[in-house]
C-alpha cells in the first residue's frame, strides 16, 4: 500500500510543486486549500503532470478552520502523515492586517493539529521560512541561530514552530519535522505550473517576471547602498522543485524511530544579489528588465543565506539547481501563462 500523505495548501506553488513530486515518488496526496490564494487549475495541472500517478490526487476544498469538515476528512481517510504549507504569506499584507493573519494561520494550524491528534495522525512536515531568523547578525544561518520575527507573517510562523515543540515536549509519540525556506523561484520545467500571485507579488522573481512579460513597466529595486557587492540585497534563492523534493525527503525522514522534533534550513548556500539575479534572468528570457532604484525597505535583512549541512547530513537531501536554472524555468511559465493561471480578462 502506497502512504497517503494530506497536503494543506497543495493549490498553492511550492504545494503543488511538491504534490507532484510526492505523486511521482508513488505516493497518495490528498489536496486541502480554501482557494484563497490559490487555483484548482494549478491541482488539475499536476494531476496531468502526473501522467498514470495522476489518479492518486484528490482534492477537496475546506479551510482549515472549518473543524468539522476537517474531522469528516479524517474520518474517511487514514493519513500516514501530513506536509503543511496553507497560510497566508504577504508580510506587508500582514502588517496591515495582524488579525487576520493570526487567524488564518494560528488557528488554522491549531485546528489541524487538534484534529491529527484525535485521529491518531502524529507526523507533521511543517512549510516554516528563514524569516524566523529575522535580521540575522552572523551569516550563514544555522538551526541553531538566534529566531526572532519582524512582522506578523514571520511571527505565525515562529508562533507554530513554538507551538509544535510544545507538543512534542507534552507527547512524544509525534514525530515533526519544521522546513525553514529561504527564497524559492523558478517553476516546474514544462511551464505548467508555476507560481500565480493574486494582487501585488510580495517577493523578487514574480514582480521580475511581471515586467518581463509587459505586465508592469519597471522593476523597483529597494536599497542600493547595502554593504554587499553591488549594494543590492543579498539573498539564498532555491529552485521550487529542490524545494519540493526537501519535503519528500523529510517525509521519508519521518519514519525514522530517532526523529522527536527536527528543523532544516532548505536553501542552496550561496547569497544571490538583486541585480545579480535580474541579469540571470535577462540572460534565460532575452529581456530588458527596466529598473527604479528606490530606498531601503524597513524590515529588509541586507545578508540572508542558509547553512544548508544538516539537511545534506539527516535528510540526504541537497540543492540540485542554480540561478540559471531558476530564472530558466521561471521564465519558460511566465511567457507560456503570462496572467498565471487565469486568462487576462479574468485578472482586471
Amino acid at each position: 500500500m502506497s502512504s497517503s500523505i494530506l497536503v494543506t495548501g497543495g493549490a498553492g506553488y511550492i504545494g503543488s510543486h511538491t504534490v507532484l513530486q510526492l505523486l511521482l515518488g508513488g505516493y497518495k496526496a490528498v489536496v486541502v486549500d480554501n482557494l484563497d490564494n490559490s487555483s484548482e487549475i494549478a491541482v488539475k495541472r499536476v494531476q496531468e503532470l502526473a501522467g498514470e500517478h495522476g489518479s492518486n490526487l484528490t482534492f477537496h476544498k475546506i479551510d482549515l478552520r472549518d473543524k468539522p469538515a476537517l474531522e469528516q476528512l479524517f474520518a474517511s481517510e487514514k493519513f500516514d502523515a501530513v506536509i503543511h504549507f496553507a497560510g497566508l504569506k504577504a508580510v506587508g499584507e500582514s502588517v496591515q492586517k495582524p488579525l487576520m493573519y493570526y487567524d488564518n494561520n494560528l488557528i488554522g494550524t491549531i485546528v489541524l493539529l487538534e484534529v491529527m491528534a484525535a485521529h491518531g495522525c502524529k507526523k507533521l512536515v511543517f512549510s516554516s521560512s528563514a524569516t524566523v531568523y529575522g535580521w540575522p547578525k552572523v551569516v550563514p544561518c544555522t538551526e541553531e541561530s538566534p529566531i526572532s520575527a519582524m512582522n506578523p507573517y514571520g511571527r505565525t510562523k515562529l508562533f507554530i514552530e513554538e507551538i509544535c515543540r510544545d507538543i512534542y515536549q507534552s507527547d512524544s509519540t509525534w514525530k515533526i519535522i519544521l522546513l525553514r525556506y529561504f527564497n524559492p523561484v523558478g517553476a516546474h520545467p514544462s511551464g505548467y505550473i508555476g507560481e500565480d500571485p493574486r494582487g501585488i507579488p510580495n517577493n523578487l522573481m514574480p514582480f521580475v517576471q511581471q515586467v518581463a512579460v509587459g505586465r508592469r513597466p519597471a522593476l523597483t529595486v529597494f536599497g542600493t547602498d547595502y554593504g554587499t557587492k553591488d549594494g543590492t540585497g543579498v539573498r539564498d534563492y532555491i529552485h521550487v522543485v529542490d524545494l519540493a523534493d526537501g519535503h519528500i525527503a523529510a517525509v521519508n525522514k519521518l519514519a525514522d524511530p530517532s526523529v522527536g522534533c527536527e528543523v532544516y534550513n532548505l536553501g542552496t548556500g550561496k547569497g544571490t544579489s538583486v541585480l545579480e539575479m535580474v541579469a540571470a534572468f535577462e540572460k534565460a528570457s532575452g529581456k530588458k528588465i527596466p529598473l527604479v532604484t528606490a530606498g531601503r525597505r524597513p524590515g529588509d535583512a541586507e545578508i540572508v543565506y542558509a547553512s544548508t549541512d544538516k539537511a545534506e547530513r539527516e535528510l540526504n537531501w541537497k540543492a540540485k539547481y542554480g540561478i540559471d536554472e531558476m530564472c530558466r524555468d521561471q521564465w519558460n511559465w511566465a511567457s507560456k501563462n503570462p496572467y498565471g493561471y487565469e486568462s487576462p480578462e479574468s485578472t482586471n
